[in-house]
This record gives C-alpha cells, sequence and structure tokens, in this order.
C-alpha cells in the first residue's frame, strides 16, 4: 500500500482513484466492523493533509455516538437534526460546509476548525452512521470531495456487513 498525499505531484483525480483501489483492499468484510472502520479513518487522515480530523459517529436511537476518529478528543454524543452530523444524518444527505462559523447550529468540538463535509451511511433507508471530515482550512472541501467520499462510503458498505451492526 502506497502511502499518498495531496502534496504530491499527482493530480486530486489520480489521489482519489489510488485511494479507492487502497481502501478497496483495506476493507475486509471477515474484520470485524469497527476494524475497518478503524483503518479506513487513519487510511483517510494520512492520505490527505487538508484534513485535521476524520471519525465515524454510529447512529442508536435519535443520537450520533462518536466511534473511530483520528484527531483531537471530540464531542461523544450529537443529538439526530443537531450540527452538520445531525443534520446530515436527519436529512439522509451529504452535508458541506465551507465556513463551520456561518452553519446555523453547528456545534464546536475544535474551535480552530473551518470547514467540514459529512456524508450518511444510509443501509436499508436508514442512517447508520456519518462519515466526518474536518479541516483547519476554510473551503477546504469541494463537490469533488463529496463525491469522492460518497462513493469510499459505498465501497465501505458493500465489502463491510452493516446491516446488523449495532453500537453498545
Amino acid at each position: 500500500m502506497h502511502n499518498l498525499e495531496v502534496n504530491s505531484d499527482i493530480s486530486e483525480i489520480d489521489l482519489f482513484e489510488i485511494f479507492i483501489e487502497q481502501v478497496d483492499s483495506l476493507l475486509d468484510g471477515k474484520n470485524p466492523v469497527l476494524t475497518n472502520l478503524s483503518n479506513l479513518t487513519a487510511l483517510i487522515k494520512q492520505t490527505f493533509s487538508k484534513i485535521s480530523w476524520v471519525g465515524f459517529y454510529l447512529r442508536k436511537g435519535e443520537n450520533l455516538y462518536l466511534a473511530t476518529f483520528q484527531g483531537k478528543v471530540a464531542c461523544e454524543i450529537i443529538k439526530i437534526g443537531s450540527g452538520v452530523c445531525g443534520i446530515s444524518a436527519e436529512r439522509k444527505e451529504a452535508v458541506l460546509v465551507e465556513n463551520v462559523h456561518t452553519f446555523s447550529g453547528h456545534i464546536a468540538c475544535e474551535s480552530a476548525t473551518n470547514s467540514e463535509l459529512v456524508i450518511p451511511i444510509i443501509v436499508n433507508q436508514v442512517v447508520i452512521g456519518v462519515l466526518d471530515l474536518d479541516s483547519y482550512q476554510l473551503a477546504a472541501f469541494t463537490e469533488f470531495d463529496k463525491k469522492y467520499f460518497t462513493r469510499i462510503i459505498e465501497i465501505l458498505k458493500k465489502k463491510v456487513s452493516l446491516e446488523t451492526f449495532e453500537i453498545g
């Protein structure tokens, strides 16, 4: 597995295509879900230098609970409908925020965060969690990122049995 970074001399499209190949080879349905999420989180963090924090929040009832992550200490519980993660889960759609300081209802787990991208994980029409990506840069994430990280979640759903996974 190659160690890629956005700072390298390859294009963003090539980076994502290689990254997708890595994700596809890294995820293994024979491993526990948390093992797969942990390795995916680490791979995302080490590949994309613009990402200051990356993690998964998993749903139980009307809350999202912090699961695997890379970065500083984070909020542990987010109510569905609150903050960027909760709104993504409520709407069942990706939410891209160029400036979190202008986002009504943003939950500031870390005050240095400036932009965020959240991708919901939907199994059988139910949101079971979200992938949360933060950056210290304003407008760090684009529609391009949203498209490719949504694709990463689709690979995760194909490779890992999430249908029966429950937290706590």
